[in-house]
């Protein structure tokens, strides 16, 4: 089976299993999916909810309201507490956990943006599963991504992941709530999201957490949208990530509408260069040729001021502009980096952000 980079998302519905706290044994029944996963090979990244409810369970439920305030306090003392417990359980299979906290500024601003996938990387690399959560504690209301289950689908696009598994408290998208409607239908799967997907989404879901039906409709959207698979199924079935990923008919499918190619390369045409890189005909010809990251040995001249993770465009000895891509150095460092091979690059700036300018990951050729 090829190897998969996959996002699980846990709701407070299905780590409480229903009720007022954390159930540890369904907590493990997961994790046991995830590290089985894991152990064949597979990338797995958890976005995990349940700060505030631990933090309620560590008070012995107090009645505090639903007050802004009030849920940053619990989430503060809960958040630990949901690590230790992920800690424990993913320690019984061998595998270290890492916890990443996550606001909106941290992906809408391109250079936390790359600082958060370059972080989430190189622990995915590193073989640690990281769990990630929105940071509750000190998120104000124009910084919060709101849910998790939003959250889920900005890290799957953040990583380019293959596949995103909601799991929650229903099966999946009914043709209506199966909790009124005793003749309600599973959708087993949703090749384009439209107004009738958002009728059938309905309003919120249980009390437990803040995620209904209709935000996993729009986390599923923003994946499709980015080139990822999108799964939302019941937590309670038994082997549901497996059984997904074998291409069973679990839950509701939605179908990706781009390619991560495609829906990269309109994010980096659509974007107007904050800058230029003027590089030597070696590096041009191995760009236009493909497959091949900008390296600083390459480059001949910089222009413009501009942040680390900007889009910049490629420039040819002809004066032709050959490339976009984004830069892993800000327009100061690229210019103490000219025609400087990669072995340098600490003992130029002290540091390193990679061996590239621009890898081919982050770079659309146009010529």
């Amino acid at each position: 089976m090829q190897t998969k980079r996959i996002i699980v998302k846990l709701g407070t519905s299905v780590l409480t299993g229903g009720t007022k706290q954390l159930n540890r044994q369904r907590m493990l029944e997961v994790v046991q999916q995830v590290a089985a996963l894991h152990q064949d090979g597979h990338e797995m990244i958890v976005v995990s909810s349940g700060a505030v409810a631990a933090g309620r369970e560590r008070l012995n439920f107090p009645d505090l309201g639903r007050s802004v305030p009030a849920k940053q306090m619990l989430s503060a003392i809960g958040q630990g507490r949901l690590m230790s417990i992920y800690s424990d359980l993913f320690d019984i299979f061998g595998i270290p956990v890492g916890q990443i906290l996550l606001t909106r500024d941290d992906l809408d601003d391109r250079a936390r943006y790359l600082n958060a996938r370059d972080t989430l990387v190189t622990l995915i690399e590193q073989r640690v599963v990281p769990v990630i959560n929105e940071n509750d504690t000190t998120a104000t209301h124009e910084i919060r991504v709101g849910d998790n289950d939003n959250l889920s689908a900005l890290v799957a696009n953040l990583l380019e992941a293959d596949l995103l598994v909601m799991l929650t408290d229903q099966p999946g998208l009914f043709t209506a709530d199966p909790r009124r409607y005793a003749d309600a239908r599973l959708i087993s799967q949703v090749e384009r999201i439209d107004e009738t997907t958002w009728a059938l989404a309905g309003g919120a879901g249980t009390s437990a957490g803040t995620g209904g039906m209709v935000t996993k409709i729009q986390a599923a959207q923003l994946a499709s949208r980015s080139g990822v698979t999108t799964v939302i199924a019941g937590g309670k079935e038994p082997a549901v990530l497996a059984r997904i990923l074998r291409g069973e008919a679990v839950g509701t499918h939605f179908e990706p509408l781009n390619s991560h190619l495609e829906g990269r390369k309109r994010w980096l045409l659509a974007d107007s260069p904050a800058g230029s890189l003027h590089v030597d005909s070696g590096a041009a010809q191995k760009l236009i040729k493909g497959g091949a990251s900008l390296l600083p040995v390459g480059i001949v001249t910089v222009e413009g001021d501009f942040n680390r993770g900007a889009t910049v465009a490629v420039i040819a000895p002809d004066g032709r502009k050959i490339a976009h891509g984004l830069t892993s150095y800000t327009s100061v460092e690229a210019r103490q980096l000219c025609g400087v091979k990669s072995s340098r690059i600490v003992e130029i700036l002290t540091y390193s952000y990679g061996d590239a300018l621009i890898h081919r990951n982050n770079l659309v050729v146009l010529a």
